[in-house]
């Protein structure tokens, strides 16, 4: 079966593949001979394939995993002269389709050594032709090129620094043999590594097809100075092992294990303990209910408060209420955390807060958000939304509630969240759902704790004016949506929001005059239901265009950021989106003002941003390593220092102490 599901998937993706193939195109992966230096006679010469790749495919390492193609090289050499093996630096990691990929998704380079015999004289000319597989998650194509380089042995030339950067991306060497073992249907390698030596995420890429079950879950553990591999065996006993064991940043082990003593017992690697999940629920609890205080749920803030004074004195009705509520919102954040575990799951890089990425989740809030309004308003009347206290319609404030707060990772969450991802399942969705009480506690505190209860005033004619001044921040909200329409699918898309939006005035004004005394008013939610699903159906999807980045500042990438470390100065970086309320408070507040540009400036401070709106599945790799399931992300880089990550609030002065500081 699992031979039938690759060969299945490779079928489906080379299908589009044939009839690209007869069409004039350029690779997808174009590559290049780059020598480091002149060859000397009698020596060696460093070389380089340099594959350039363009954004959105990937290339593969020299063993592709489940499915793909390693490249192949025929070299045309001169005469007398000879090449070394090829070495890859260390790949990563792609699941498509639930089909593990050991690729490269950018530029890399596979160096190699040039033998030069000796009493060469001149420029000698080195060709080779290469065959590789160029894929992006829905089509491979074959390419082939041939390349060539004059490879000089006399005369000066200036080596090419960007060697250095390409050694440094090949696995090291072990100074020491790795052992392995069988152990049931698994095969644990000790590989000696100091404990000294820290480590993200271990994975070992083995060299060769067959013995791993690439798709199996890799378990690591610690003791002392050996770290310990359990891999699930898929087929055959081999008499050795080769691979490459990454250390989860960046850096690389070469790995040749032979059979011998593996030690049991030591601790797990990334194991979370009863306290971290502890931790991690107590943070979604605090960190839930204060996002209560956060701008992005004050509109569902001002829904709740009018069922909480509608209730009045009663007890009961309160109680219930506001039981309804928490359930409401622990459903709405479980489900959504489930959704994202299910999507993660599949294959894609996606973080809290995924669906706002969508413009068909942006148009159904838009409309939303517009009903809200106009209940507000009372252009019509919805009990369901902002009428009489009921349960039905406290359960659906509730997940309204959960829905809207997730564009904030605020205090507290960013590490829970984060924590969250790395749980089991069961774990994951019990942290999510704690975000939702949390969410809804202080309302449950108030329907179950009479003192504050009889502190509600008492239901009037206040009510009917606080809800039409409560309209500017739903109306307010509704702006938003709009912008992050054409933010993400541009004027098309923007345009239908706009449509949508007309069309559902009409239908509630239409129905307000002649709600009373009527009938009709699941006629016209039925309508409305229509009418957001098919928006959303037409919506233009999101386009990947430019990340927006500051005036002044400078747009994320890895390759940026080592660059920017390496100049020696200190780097301020932070990650934001468009929907995140709090990211645009901070940098309206801390990150904009003239007073931390100023203290930048003398500091010579450099500033990155990472835009996640559209949901940029690099930053969301990044946010992964530091233990992140969202924004805001602020990393304040000294230089030769680790990173320190600050408050998911900001204050100028957090800013100017640490430029002045860094003069």
């Amino acid at each position: 079966m699992r031979f039938l599901r690759q060969l299945l998937l490779m079928l489906a993706m080379f299908a589009p593949s044939i009839a690209l193939a007869q069409l004039p195109r350029q690779n997808a992966i174009q590559p290049e001979l780059v020598l480091e230096a002149r060859g000397v006679p009698g020596g060696e010469a460093e070389l380089a394939i340099l594959m350039h790749t363009t954004p959105g495919w990937h290339g593969y390492w020299l063993n592709p995993g489940d499915a793909g193609l390693p490249m192949s090289v025929e070299w045309t050499l001169p005469k007398g002269w000879s090449v070394g093996e090829l070495r890859y630096p260390v790949p990563g990691r792609l699941l498509v389709a639930g089909i593990e990929n050991y690729v490269y998704e950018k530029d890399y380079a596979v160096l190699t050594r040039l033998n030069i015999p000796a009493g060469t004289t001149g420029s000698q000319m080195v060709s080779a032709k290469l065959r590789y597989l160029a894929c992006t998650d829905r089509v491979c194509v074959p390419e082939q090129a041939d390349v060539s380089l004059s490879v000089p042995t006399g005369g000066m030339v200036t080596p090419d620094s960007r060697f250095n950067e390409w050694r440094r991306a090949l696995p090291r060497p072990l100074a020491s043999e790795a052992h392995f073992r069988k152990k049931g249907d698994r095969i644990e390698i000790a590989v000696p590594l100091p404990a000294s030596v820290t480590i993200g995420q271990p994975y070992f890429f083995p060299s060769t097809d067959g013995p791993i079950d690439y798709g199996a879950e890799q378990q690591y553990r610690r003791d002392g100075d050996l770290l310990i591999a359990s891999l699930k065996q898929r087929k055959g006993d081999p008499a050795e092992l080769k691979g490459v064991l990454a250390l989860g940043d960046g850096r690389g082990l070469d790995i040749h294990a032979v059979p011998g003593p593996v030690p049991d017992g030591g601790s797990a690697v990334g194991a979370i303990d009863g306290n971290a999940i502890f931790y991690a629920i107590l943070g979604a609890l605090v960190g839930g209910m204060l996002l209560n205080l956060m701008p992005c749920v004050f509109p569902i803030l001002a829904l709740k408060a009018l069922h909480l004074a509608r209730s009045g004195g009663d007890e009961a009705a309160a109680r219930k209420d506001a039981l309804a509520y928490a359930a409401g919102a622990v459903v709405g954040t479980g489900l959504l955390g489930a959704l994202l575990l299910a999507i993660r799951a599949g294959g894609s890089a996606a973080g809290w807060a995924f669906q706002l990425q969508d413009p068909r989740t942006i148009i159904v809030l838009l409309l939303l958000a517009v009903a809200i309004t106009l209940n507000l308003l009372r252009v019509y009347e919805l009990p369901v939304m902002a009428g009489e206290a009921n349960p039905r319609g406290s359960f659906g404030t509730g997940a309204l509630a959960a829905f809207v707060a997730t564009p904030c990772a605020g205090p507290f969450l960013g590490a829970a969240l984060g924590t969250a991802l790395l749980l089991p399942a069961a774990g994951s969705v019990l942290v999510f759902a704690a975000l939702g009480l949390g969410i809804a506690l202080p309302f449950v505190a108030v329907a179950f704790v009479p003192p504050l209860r009889n502190r509600l005033p008492s239901p009037g004619a206040w009510m009917a004016r606080l809800q039409r001044f409560l309209a500017i921040p739903m109306a307010a909200t509704a702006a938003g949506c709009l912008w992050l329409l054409y933010r993400l699918g541009g004027v098309p898309a923007a345009a239908a929001g706009v449509g949508a939006v007309v069309l559902l005035g009409v239908l509630l004004w239409w129905y307000g005059r002649r709600q009373h005394g009527e009938a009709g008013g699941w006629l016209v939610v039925a309508a409305t239901l229509a009418l957001a699903g098919t928006a959303a159906a037409l919506v233009p999807q999101a386009q990947r265009g430019e990340a927006q980045v500051p005036l002044g500042a400078t747009a994320w990438s890895d390759d940026a950021l080592s660059k920017a470390r390496a100049s020696g100065k200190p780097v301020f970086l932070y990650f934001t989106a468009d929907w995140c309320l709090s990211c645009k408070a901070n940098e309206a507040a801390a990150i904009e003002r003239e007073a931390t540009r100023e203290a930048f400036d003398k500091a010579g401070v450099i500033v990155m941003v990472g835009d996640w709106t559209n949901g940029d599945p690099a930053i969301t790799r990044f946010l992964e390593t530091r233990g992140r399931a969202g924004v805001p992300l602020y990393l304040w880089y000294e230089p030769g220092k680790e990173p320190e990550e600050l408050p998911q609030i900001l204050t100028p002065s957090m800013l100017a102490t640490r430029a002045e500081r860094a003069r």
